[in-house]
């Protein structure tokens, strides 16, 4: 069972992304993915020494420069990031997490039948 990946900053979780739109690259690719404001060459090597450091990605030998790749999945991280939130925030209830962001968000129309659907599935299982 994978562990639960460490909590990243949010410059972390800015390279991260560059990073899993690209799949692998280098340093200079993961720095020329970056949304702006742009980072500079060195940062964005550090960043990823220390993700590598976090068991966040890993790195390959790929000619004169190394190739990083993700060694976690966006989708843990964001699980790891609402647990987290849910249990400093939340006493640990994912429903009040849900509930403060749709009173606090004007849902689409689709979004609410789909919200819909969600609590229907659950009223079914509890029969």
């Amino acid at each position: 069972m994978p562990k639960k990946p460490k909590l990243l900053t949010r410059a972390e979780l800015r390279v991260m992304n560059a990073l899993w739109s690209l799949g692998r690259g280098t340093v200079a690719q993961v720095a020329a993915a970056l949304p702006p404001p742009p980072a500079a060459y060195t940062t964005v090597l550090t960043m990823l020494r220390i993700l590598e450091q976090k068991g966040a990605v890993r790195h390959e030998a790929g000619g004169r420069a190394h190739v990083y790749i993700p060694a976690i999945e966006r989708d843990a991280v964001a699980r790891s990031a609402v647990a987290d939130i849910v249990q400093s925030f939340f006493q640990n209830s994912k429903s009040a997490l849900a509930l403060r962001l749709i009173a606090e968000s004007r849902p689409s129309k689709e979004e609410l039948e789909s919200l819909k659907d969600l609590i229907a599935q659950h009223e079914e299982k509890m029969k």
